[in-house]
C-alpha cells in the first residue's frame, strides 16, 4: 500500500493522479495507523513550514513518520515535504522540524521571490536523477550540513539542492506531479528502487 499523508494540505490529488497515470493505486490519508502499514509514503506539502509541522504533530503523523523512516520505508517528500526534514526553517522561528537531516530551511535573497516555473535539475551521480526540467514553487531552500545527501542541484540565482537522498529517504524541492513526462519518470523510478 502507498500512503499520501494528508496533512490538511498539500498537492493530494495531483500526486494521487501522477501515480494513477503509472497504474499505481495509493491512499491519501491522515491516520498514523495507515502510515505505519504502508509499504511506501509520499509526504507532499504546500503553504508553510510551521503549519505542516504544527499540523503533523496535532494529528500524530510525526511520530508515525519517524518511525517508517526508520524500519527503512520507502519515503519520498515533495516541496515543504523536503524541508521538514530537517531541523529548522528561517520561514517559522522557534517551530522545530522532524530533524531526520541536520541543516536548515533559508529564504532566496536573489530573483523573484517565490520562484515559480521550470527549472533545471542537474543530478549529482544518483540514478534515480536525470538531467531535465522540473517545475518549482518555492520561496526557501535546503541547506543540508552533509552534502553527500545531495541528490541534485538546481540554479536560482546560486545553486541549491533540489532533491536529497539518503538510505530510504528521497526528496525533492520540486512538484513532480506537476512536471509531466520528467516528473513520472521519477516517480517511475522511485517506485522502482
Amino acid at each position: 500500500m502507498i500512503v499520501i499523508v494528508d496533512y490538511g494540505s498539500g498537492n493530494l490529488m495531483g500526486v494521487k493522479n501522477a501515480l494513477k497515470r503509472l497504474g499505481v493505486d495509493a491512499i491519501i490519508t491522515s491516520k498514523p495507523k495507515d502510515i505505519r502499514q504502508a509499504k511506501r509514503i509520499i509526504l507532499p506539502g504546500v503553504g508553510a513550514f510551521g503549519f505542516m509541522m504544527q499540523s503533523l504533530r496535532r494529528m500524530g503523523i510525526e511520530d508515525a513518520l519517524k518511525e517508517a523512516i526508520k524500519e527503512g520505508k520507502p519515503f519520498l517528500g515533495i516541496c515543504i515535504g523536503l524541508q521538514v526534514l530537517f531541523e529548522k526553517s528561517e520561514e517559522s522561528p522557534g517551530i522545530a522540524g522532524m530533524g531526520i537531516f541536520e541543516g536548515s530551511i533559508m529564504k532566496f535573497h536573489k530573483g523573484k521571490v517565490p520562484q515559480i516555473g521550470w527549472n533545471r535539475i542537474i543530478p549529482k551521480d544518483d540514478p534515480l536523477f536525470v538531467e531535465g526540467y522540473a517545475y518549482f514553487v518555492n520561496s526557501y531552500f535546503a541547506i543540508p550540513d552533509d552534502k553527500k545527501i545531495v541528490a541534485a542541484t538546481t540554479d536560482y540565482f546560486g545553486e541549491f539542492a533540489s532533491a536529497i537522498r539518503d538510505k530510504n529517504v528521497t526528496a525533492v524541492q520540486f512538484h513532480p506531479e506537476k512536471s509531466g513526462e520528467y516528473g513520472l519518470g521519477l516517480l517511475r523510478r522511485w517506485l522502482s528502487c
